[in-house]
């Protein structure tokens, strides 16, 4: 007999089992699922893993059409969906230890989610009613003997129940919603599966609202004044104190009052501010601070993150804790980072103060502290992970720097009894700035040296023409930043309902988040007919009675029974309109299927518009007044090809957006004889593959090199002379 410690993922495995063994651990791969058997204190343990989530929600016996539906089950995951089929092995493997082992301990994530993966594997598969539980917030050899020889002798009840919870609302809402709406839309007559959820329809009707802001805004005229000059130690660049003018009878007025008269100094005014350290990291503060130093959107920022947790190099990123306790041995951890060359200047630097203390925020997390480097060195990180750590690593050492002090300078300069103002801001002592390094950025504007009474020397005095601008669209990060702030989702699904969102194309962009006209008119219907479905306070009230339930002050029934209830009301309201919600949804996919398929006008016709189309030899676009206009244009058929709204400035035929797998956007003019793509080469040319003949070929992309035999032989070469090439 022996002790199982089951871990969540397989690379968990291996770090537990070389943390608590005697000698080396002994690796068997069973079925291509690595077991690893050990000795501790002379004890024998084996260490296994899931894969992540093995068990899935259910229904029972269901239809997959009909709703409402509550009667759900736990199930292995390979029997619910065809994607889950490599969970099968490691459920296997599971069952098989479990038979000669006397001692079981749950050594999984310790969240919910980890809670629930541990919980499900010692309920359905080891068929026991408790078990051992390991906590640890970094796979370290220290941190993971500690959580061994502290283990407690039952699972963490409140978050596993928190965690059941969470799943089985989930379900109860995705399933159920999604089929009424996929109901409602057949029903109609067209066949399209449509999704909603318990954080998504929030979500994206946030998205819609701030979409109708900037659709609706009309820009406002209004007029700035500039006064450019110089005094003795410098230039000058000022704005009239004013600001903004919203009558260009009056700023017309100052320029006549300021036009050659003498300027100078009317008064000078310094002061200065202690800018504190940062925070620690959270997950959401490092998602968006990923995007805004690299771009990195925050899905793949905690893909990431997690991959640095399991290679021991930082400790767990799903935490909504700032906060760094001492017992994490924040001085060990600098004596770690000072062995790399990087970072051992930094890191001595504070070793040197008599106490370490961070800047701790506000936020807790009762499971995990903020985000820390172990000190652990990476052997060999790619280039994105190297970012990531990087910045985890400065933000480490920057909370534990002085205060930084910024000096702001404000000039006022009089001009015909005018004033105008120069201001600039700039870092007199650096503090945590040094240990941030290039993420600090901050603007420096120095102001030239200048004494109040000092003329100054006008150069020129400007208006200028500006409109109000409308309010800006969310981008991956700032979106995930609002659904904390309004407690929608958790820190480790919210990337994912955004990602759904755009699966479902209620919403598009890359850089920022645009809600399509499907998206819009979506959560326009359901405001008419069911608004409770996108009711964020109604989620908000879900979200806080799990956290009650974690704290064991509701019960997992209570919360259950509270859910149906409300969604039981919601679709009974959703039946009776049914068929007129259908009708609406219908018109707005035709809609935005039509709006995403037109390219715009026909070139070669005056009443056609060029569609994209899919044909026998793949997508191609043609006049919609065919067979009348045989207008046509040959499209790629790898990647996403998207309407850009723009026009070749070349030949102003309508411009395409084609993604590609791995590589940036490319936008390109659908016309093949564009004068932009045309190139001088050789005609012809030795195919280097086949023998034959390359020939001059063409395509969206531009003139190539094509062999003569294709299809038989597909050589191809790019030509390189500065245009748009194959």
């Amino acid at each position: 007999m022996y002790e199982l410690i089951i871990t969540e993922k397989p690379k968990a495995a291996q770090k537990i089992a070389d943390a608590l063994s005697d000698g080396k651990p002994k690796k068997e791969n069973i079925n291509q699922v690595p077991v690893y058997r050990i000795k501790h204190d002379n004890k024998e343990i084996v260490v296994a893993c899931a894969v992540g989530h093995i068990f899935g929600l259910a229904e029972k016996n269901g239809n997959k059409w009909s709703y409402p539906t509550f009667d759900i089950e736990w199930k292995p995951s390979f029997e619910i969906k065809k994607e889950s089929a490599h969970t099968k092995k490691y459920y296997s493997v599971l069952k098989k230890l479990c038979k000669n082992a006397d001692v079981f301990t749950v050594a999984t994530d310790y969240d919910v989610e980890g809670e629930v993966i541990g919980l499900n594997v010692v309920r359905f598969i080891c068929k026991q009613k408790d078990a051992r539980r390991m906590k640890f917030s970094t796979l370290t050899k220290p941190d993971l003997v500690r959580a061994y020889d502290s283990a407690a002798q039952t699972l963490d009840w409140g978050q596993a129940k928190a965690g059941e919870t969470r799943h089985i609302l989930d379900w109860f809402y995705g399933i159920n919603l999604s089929r009424a709406l996929s109901h409602a839309i057949k029903k109609a007559g067209m066949f399209k599966i449509l999704s909603s959820g318990r954080v998504q329809g929030p979500a994206l009707k946030i998205i819609v609202e701030r979409e109708k802001e900037i659709r609706a805004f009309k820009p406002e005229p209004y007029w700035q004044i500039e006064l450019k000059g110089s005094v003795k130690n410098g230039s000058l660049m000022a704005w009239h104190l004013k600001d903004k003018f919203w009558d260009k009878k009056e700023a017309d007025e100052v320029l006549k009052k300021t036009k050659g008269k003498e300027a100078v100094i009317e008064k000078i005014e310094k002061t200065s501010f202690q800018q504190k350290p940062p925070f620690p990291f959270d997950l959401t503060s490092l998602q968006t601070e990923a995007y805004r130093c690299f771009k990195i959107s925050p899905k793949e920022t905690l893909a990431i993150a997690q991959e640095l947790y399991i290679s021991g190099l930082i400790s767990y990123p799903r935490t909504s804790s700032q906060q760094l306790p001492p017992a994490i041995g924040f001085k060990k951890i600098l004596q770690g980072l000072a062995k790399q060359a990087k970072y051992k200047e930094l890191s001595e630097m504070l070793l040197k103060k008599t106490k370490l203390v961070p800047n701790n925020g506000k936020k807790t997390d009762p499971a995990h502290p903020a985000i820390y480097p172990t000190g652990i060195a990476p052997k060999s990180l790619n280039e994105r992970e190297q970012k990531i750590y990087a910045l985890v690593v400065r933000r480490f050492l920057a909370t534990f720097g002085e205060a930084a002090t910024r000096e702001t300078v404000k000039i006022v300069i009089n001009c015909g009894q005018e004033l105008f103002e120069a201001k600039g801001t700039r870092t007199t002592k650096e503090g945590w700035h040094i240990f941030y390094g290039p993420f600090a950025k901050m603007k420096e504007e120095e102001m030239p040296a200048c004494e109040k009474g000092e003329k100054v020397d006008v150069k020129e005095i400007n208006v200028y023409d500006k409109e109000t601008e409308p309010p800006k669209r969310y981008t991956p990060a700032s979106i995930i930043k609002e659904l904390e702030k309004k407690n929608l989702g958790t820190k480790s699904t919210r990337a994912q309902i955004i990602d759904t969102l755009f699966a479902r194309k209620y919403v598009t962009g890359s850089r920022s988040i645009e809600a399509t006209d499907l998206g819009i008119r979506t959560v326009e219907t359901l405001e008419k007919y069911c608004p409770k479905i996108l009711d964020e306070e109604l989620t908000r009230r879900f979200e806080e009675e799990m956290e009650d339930i974690r704290n064991q002050k509701k019960t997992e029934d209570d919360v259950i029974d509270e859910a149906k209830d409300v969604l039981l009301k919601i679709l009974d309201d959703f039946k009776k309109k049914e068929e007129s919600i259908g009708e609406d949804l219908i018109k707005a996919t035709k809609d935005s299927e039509r709006k995403e398929k037109t390219l715009g006008k026909c070139p070669n016709c005056e009443n056609g518009m060029l569609m994209i189309k899919k044909g026998k030899f793949g997508r191609f676009a043609a006049c919609s007044e065919h067979p009348n206009c045989k207008t046509t244009f040959s499209l790629p058929n790898n990647g996403i090809v998207t309407v850009s709204d723009k026009k070749c400035d070349s030949c102003s035929h309508p411009l395409i957006t084609i993604k590609r797998r791995g590589k940036s956007p490319q936008e390109v003019c659908i016309n093949t004889k564009c004068p932009k793509k045309d190139v001088d080469a050789v005609s012809e040319k030795p195919c280097p593959k086949c023998g034959g003949t390359l020939i001059l070929r063409k395509s969206v992309y531009g003139t190539f090199y094509g062999c003569k035999s294709y299809p038989k032989c597909r050589h191809t070469e790019k030509i390189n002379n500065g245009n748009n090439s194959k």
